[in-house]
């Protein structure tokens, strides 16, 4: 009896092994099609996971980019994705095939979440009638409440003034800027969405930033990717709530805000909000299934818009202020240039950028060599497409490597420097470069890039005309080497700040 049931152990285990060959080898059948992108050889089950280190995914792909080529193919776990590296590689895949291009890659792990089919919010919306349903809402919606308007710029200038004078109360001690910045960036997009803005001490908003930043380090975790690839560990009880409790507490304290916001809402009265007008577009949706417009979409839309709108802008302000302590004759020039487009008796405003060619070099150089999204946000095929002679079949996720558009050696002339003569014609004039692309490209590039623009140049002008900003004594020059999770962040680092 022992015997015949180690056989039948035997002959399970057998079934099962041939089983998950079969699996295996059936999603490696793109693999076989004729001119589908070369990669490097898959393990069975995991695929190329154990050959990517998730601690520095850029420097991977850069690898595996000078082994294969500007387009190359990886399988991750049952999961084939080619990766496009390089302007001209990029651009064709985002812009001139961007019809097959634009749908999004599902997440087992985000649907177990509860992001489920009626919660897929803008950023990771699948390609079709909900996301331009609410990509256009959401850009309507952002402009009517002044976004590209005088309104919306005192909005930001005035939070620079409460971010100057928490700023002015460290006495010139060092400091790290990192959660000032992250508070201001942050009050500007609640200002957006719920009509307010936290005081930098309020509790609720240091625990909605450290739960934000929890969230990214959930996303850049191995395991998350090994939960995607193979969903039936998410089964597991009580796995997910522990591997993603920053992203379920974020959720939460949305929750609480969107929850408060409707308690003091008038219905009688214009929209205060974004929030505001989404709970309008519900009520309007109602017995319209085929409407995006409900109730667990709305608190996806505002996780979106935090994170798009905050996060990316408030790293790319951190990598500013580090750069400016790092090259003082830059951070001069900018000052010698604000001091005779602005002065010191007035606030900056958007129209001043006409007249700062060497400030806007800057602003544009800092995202540049920050490079902070390397790899932008998956795309996945939704019809077979062809990219620099390869096939790349419909279903397949695609990685548009935006580092190597970059950083491109064949563009740029120092690509891996700090060079803000990048964006200056001979004559100093400010030139825009085809190849700059830190917000993506084609469809589906951020819809918070004209927000980020007026932050990020508003912020800084607001900050050099009001402080000199230095490494403090006796400490050497902090690193400008980024730290990869999801994001590039900079080493943590201090400075002084000395009042003009």
């Amino acid at each position: 009896m022992a015997l015949l049931t180690g056989d039948t152990l035997g002959l399970l285990a057998v079934a099962v092994a041939v089983f998950l060959l079969l699996v295996d080898l059936m999603h490696r059948r793109a693999r076989w099609a004729s001119r589908y992108p070369p990669g490097p050889t898959p393990v069975p089950g995991l695929g190329n996971l154990l050959q990517l280190d998730f601690n520095n995914v850029p420097y991977s792909m850069s690898r595996l980019r000078g082994r294969f080529g500007d387009v190359f193919s990886l399988q991750l776990g049952w999961t084939p994705v080619v990766v496009v590296n390089g302007f001209a590689a990029v651009r064709e895949a985002l812009v001139d095939r961007g019809e097959g291009s634009s749908d999004r890659p599902s997440s087992p792990t985000y649907e177990h979440l509860g992001f489920g089919p009626r919660a897929q919010g803008v950023v990771l919306a699948r390609y079709g009638h909900p996301w331009r349903e609410q990509r256009r809402f959401s850009v309507s919606t952002l402009r009517d409440f002044g976004l590209g308007k005088k309104s919306l710029e005192q909005w930001v200038t005035e939070e620079a003034t409460c971010l100057c004078a928490a700023i002015a109360e460290q006495a010139g001690r060092p400091f790290s800027p990192g959660s000032l910045l992250d508070k201001a960036v942050g009050n500007v997009i609640t200002s957006l969405i719920f009509g307010r803005r936290f005081q930098y001490d309020d509790s609720r908003l240091s625990r909605l930033l450290g739960l934000m930043e929890q969230s990214l380090k959930e996303d850049s975790n191995l395991l998350r990717e090994v939960l995607n690839a193979i969903p039936v560990l998410l089964r597991i009880p009580g796995l997910a709530a522990k591997l993603f409790a920053g992203q379920k507490g974020f959720m939460s304290i949305l929750d609480e805000l969107i929850a408060e916001h409707r308690l003091s809402r008038d219905p009688d009265q214009p929209p205060r909000d974004l929030t505001d007008t989404f709970l309008d577009q519900v009520e309007k949706a109602k017995g319209n299934p085929e409407s995006s417009f409900n109730e667990e979409n709305m608190r996806m839309v505002v996780s979106d818009l935090f994170f798009a709108g905050m996060v990316t802008t408030s790293t790319t302000l951190v990598w500013a202020l580090l750069l400016m302590i790092l090259h003082p004759d830059v951070q001069r020039r900018v000052q010698e240039e604000i001091d005779e487009v602005i002065g010191q008796g007035r606030r900056p405003e958007m129209a001043d950028q006409a007249r700062m060619p060497f400030t806007m070099a800057v602003v544009h150089e800092v995202q540049r060599f920050g490079d902070i999204i390397p790899l932008g946000v998956p795309h996945m095929t939704s019809r077979d497409i062809e990219v620099q002679g390869f096939l790349i079949p419909k279903g397949t996720t695609l990685f548009p490597n935006l580092s190597s558009v970059l950083k491109d050696e064949t563009i740029w002339k120092r690509p891996h420097r700090f060079h803000p003569e990048h964006f200056l014609d001979a004559q100093g004039r400010f030139v825009r470069q085809e190849a700059f692309m830190p917000f993506s490209a084609g469809r589906r590039s951020c819809l918070g890039e004209p927000l980020a623009r007026m932050e990020l140049f508003l912020f800084f002008t607001c900050l050099l005309q009001r402080f000199s900003f230095s490494v403090p004594a006796g400490q050497p020059p902090p690193s400008d080497y980024g730290v990869y999770s999801v994001l590039v962040t900079p080493s943590p680092y201090q400075l002084c700040a000395v009042p003009r």
